[in-house]
């Protein structure tokens, strides 16, 4: 960390089912152990579920601040686990594109945060669509999750490669998430790398962990609370542990342009001076 400026990364998926949320949430357990001030942004606007991962039910969520004037104090949501969460709406329809103007509402609201907290989370939607690009490109670092499995590989390209061609966006930090061993998600990893590497130019691609199939996860989901917290020494939770200190030793880009210094600023005037 550098100065009081905070580090905004998404955490993210070609293909949902994956485990991105739970990682989200968890993440931001360990983070707050660890005495870290974190802000988890639920970025799925139309099918959100991070309140449900953590067993609350908000009275407010981002809709209200989009379309009822809501400020950004009363929808932020104290959770049980010493961070706050930023709710969104699930089936609402008005919330699956945001528009030039709301992105501006959410962008002066975020501002209220900006010395408050240290991570800002943003867990985003899966696949590529406008919303995922979107808060894609206003975080800083990008942890991409994948599985072993076939179709997630696939669709984890297809997030890289619309990035990289349409948005210029380079670097992608990878998590591995149900694998069966740590030799398996090495080279599912490597698949997407050499994937990458053949077809992508300039693409960097950091392995930082992988999470382990581990029971306790399905348990936890089921009773709605983060399994680092019901099972701290569950290997998941363990391998969560190690990915929040891994993430602490990341810096903030000290390269902002002029006062652009927090989240999207620069992403939206570039939109601005498009249109």
């Amino acid at each position: 960390m550098q100065g009081n400026l905070p580090l905004v990364f998404s955490v993210t998926s070609g293909k949902g089912g994956v485990g991105k949320t739970n990682i989200s949430a968890n993440l931001a357990v360990s983070l707050s152990k660890m005495g870290k001030r974190v802000v988890l942004l639920d970025a799925d606007l139309g099918l959100a579920n991070v309140d449900v991962v953590l067993g609350m039910a908000p009275e407010l969520n981002l809709f209200h601040l989009f379309h009822k004037g809501m400020n950004l104090q009363k929808v932020l949501c104290q959770t049980p686990y010493g961070f706050h969460i930023l709710p969104a709406s699930s089936g609402v329809a008005e919330m699956l594109s945001l528009s030039t103007g709301q992105k501006l509402v959410l962008l002066e609201a975020m501002d209220f945060l900006e010395d408050k907290i240290d991570y800002l989370i943003v867990d985003t939607g899966a696949g590529i669509g406008d919303n995922v690009l979107y808060f894609n490109l206003a975080a800083r670092e990008r942890l991409l999750v994948l599985t072993t499995e076939p179709t997630s590989l696939t669709d984890a390209y297809a997030l890289v490669k619309v990035m990289h061609l349409n948005h210029a966006v380079n670097r992608f930090r990878v998590v591995v998430n149900m694998a069966p061993s740590e030799k398996a998600a090495k080279q599912v990893f490597g698949k997407l790398y050499a994937a990458c590497d053949h077809f992508l130019d300039g693409i960097s691609l950091d392995f930082v962990d992988f999470i382990p199939h581990d029971a306790t996860v399905r348990q936890a989901v089921i009773k709605q609370v983060p399994f680092c917290h019901m099972a701290p020494q569950a290997p998941a939770s363990l391998k969560i542990t190690d990915i929040a200190r891994k993430i602490t030793s990341w810096d903030v880009d000290a390269h902002l342009d002029g006062n652009i210094k927090f989240f999207w600023k620069k992403l939206l005037f570039q939109e601005q001076s498009v249109a």
